[in-house]
């Protein structure tokens, strides 16, 4: 029950870091020019974008991570399976 717990909460905090993380990104505003590859020519990648863009991905696997294992009850189970 503990755990369960623990994990709700880190999954709300993923949640609203996910959150946060995507509304800081800067628009691309590549338009139909994304499709061919030209945007790529003109536009270099900043440390900080590299950055927001790690944390925006790791924060996207636990919360998809959690949501499944917290979703599918796995922890459930094994709390109350009977113990020898």
């Amino acid at each position: 029950m503990l755990l369960t717990t623990i994990l709700k909460v880190i999954w709300m905090v993923s949640a609203v870091g996910l959150t946060a993380m995507v509304l800081l990104h800067s628009p691309k505003g590549d338009g139909l020019g994304g499709l061919g590859g030209q945007a790529q020519l003109f536009t270099s990648t900043k440390s900080a974008e590299t950055t927001l863009n790690r944390v925006t991905w790791t924060l996207t696997v636990l919360f998809m991570g959690l949501t499944v294992v917290l979703s599918a009850g796995w922890l459930d189970v094994a709390a109350t399976a009977p113990t020898p």
